[in-house]
């Protein structure tokens, strides 16, 4: 028996149902289904809508579905279509016609916004401490060698020398604005649609800011209409997702390149690598490769939402039930990648000797050549095209630079830049790659993972 059969005179055909049915996967929001009807039920006895008595009896009810889903012993029936329905037969069947009181002045839609928003706020904290959990995991891989540095790129050509740690904390920085905003995600959908029924509010003396405050929103909505309708922190929770996905791609693509022979740059742990089925000698990183896959799952439902929602005209559709397999599909994948890409890196060999020698490479001075010319009163352009006959030079006759500038009387007093380490140690601009300015940047890092820390424990709290 559906919720609207009154109004019909035949059953669902087979074909609409399972088309239909939304029970096989949002089952998953039970809990937070539960939490929104105690505080709906909550409201209606504050309204005068139920005794004391009748709310005891529900909230009862409502405790053992609870613990039938937590133990899973919860029978679903042919009828329940979604795991509202499911919740709502259940209590009626323990709690007789006081449970029939439970949908006093709340439809679906008031419903479905209210859970998915407790749902998705509670989620979004869990992949925001995953995120930072990767953040440290990145802060102990550069700790395990200190002072290693090795060739920073662009264009996957060798560009200048960078400290790990350095490296290693950009990607730290691109993980904690994802956080931020995550953070902020949070905040905005922070707002309760409890009680705006089907889209126009009720005639009943409903509290709306009662039932708000009961779940912890900071504020009710002001609008039934949008509160039915909007999916905003819906499409904003999976592009923060697929934010962090591009990152994690990023950071993917580098192992790959970093644990490759030909980079021999680290070597993840054999707990986080896989073998060949074929090829006795092969250690495959694996994880680095789903994690680099992911992001176009990411990315995907992100784009298949938000093509979902373009068309709709205010207010409730039911084109918005395609919300929740997407957001259910990013949420537990961002949560296996991030956990797994931690691992990873704490599992992280550093190759120090093979990539110090990459960033020794004599042609990653010649910036630095240019820059004395520069302090020395010589325009840059002029001493870049100077400094760019000397490469061409060494390309040219397959001399090392370093030997074109000691042969040359106007160059060779600065043959000392080619010394092992002297051009990452050139590098002392606020924010830059050398030891000076590294010192600096790690406070500034660790104050913002604590900031973010602190917002995140405080936000879960309340």
């Amino acid at each position: 028996m559906t919720l609207w059969s009154g109004r019909f005179t035949t059953s669902m055909d087979a074909t609409l149902w399972n088309l239909s049915e939304s029970y096989s996967f949002d089952h998953v929001l039970y809990h937070h289904d539960i939490m929104g009807t105690k505080a709906h039920v909550g409201g209606l006895q504050r309204s005068g809508l139920l005794s004391e008595g009748e709310l005891e009896e529900i909230l009862a009810a409502l405790d053992q579905i609870e613990a039938e889903f937590d133990r899973g012993v919860f029978v679903r029936s042919g009828s329940d279509e979604d795991i509202h329905m499911a919740i709502e037969r259940r209590a009626t069947e323990l709690a007789g016609d006081v449970g029939a009181k439970i949908h006093t002045s709340r439809s679906r839609n008031d419903q479905v916004a209210t859970t998915l928003r407790l749902f998705t706020r509670d989620a979004l904290v869990e992949v925001a401490g995953a995120t930072l959990d990767l953040v440290r995991a990145l802060q102990e891989a550069g700790e395990k060698s200190p002072g290693a540095y090795l060739p920073g790129y662009t264009h996957l050509q060798r560009a200048q020398p960078v400290l790990l740690t350095h490296h290693l904390s950009a990607h730290a920085w691109s993980l904690l604005r994802d956080v931020d905003r995550l953070m902020d995600n949070r905040d905005r959908m922070n707002v309760s649609p409890l009680g705006a029924g089907a889209l126009a509010g009720t005639s009943l003396p409903i509290q709306p800011a009662t039932t708000a405050g009961l779940l912890g929103f900071k504020e009710p909505f002001a609008n039934s209409m949008d509160a039915v309708s909007d999916r905003d922190f819906v499409a904003e929770t999976l592009f923060d997702i697929a934010m962090i996905g591009i990152h994690l791609s990023r950071m993917g693509e580098e192992l790959v390149l970093w644990t490759s022979a030909e980079f021999n740059f680290a070597t993840l742990g054999d707990d986080f690598t896989t073998g060949s089925s074929m090829l006795p000698q092969k250690k495959n990183s694996d994880v680095a490769e789903l994690a680099r896959g992911k992001s176009g799952r990411f990315v995907g439902n992100l784009t298949g939402l938000l093509v979902t929602l373009k068309g709709l005209p205010l207010s409730y559709n039911r084109d918005l039930q395609e919300d929740k397999e997407p957001l259910f599909d990013s949420l537990r994948n961002v949560v296996l990648v991030l956990a797994a890409l931690s691992g990873a890196y704490r599992s992280l060999t550093f190759h120090v000797a093979s990539a110090e020698e990459a960033a020794n490479d004599p042609f990653l001075v010649a910036i630095d050549i240019a820059e004395k010319l520069v302090e020395e009163g010589v325009p840059f352009r002029r001493a870049h095209e100077e400094v760019g006959k000397l490469v061409a030079e060494a390309v040219s006759t397959g001399v090392s630079l370093r030997d074109v500038v000691a042969a040359s009387e106007r160059y060779a007093r600065f043959i000392e830049l080619f010394e092992i380490g002297a051009a990452l140690r050139q590098r002392r601009s606020p924010g830059g790659s050398g030891p000076v300015p590294a010192i600096e940047q790690a406070q500034r890092l660790h104050g913002v993972i604590e900031q973010l820390t602190k917002r995140l424990r405080d936000e879960s709290a309340s």
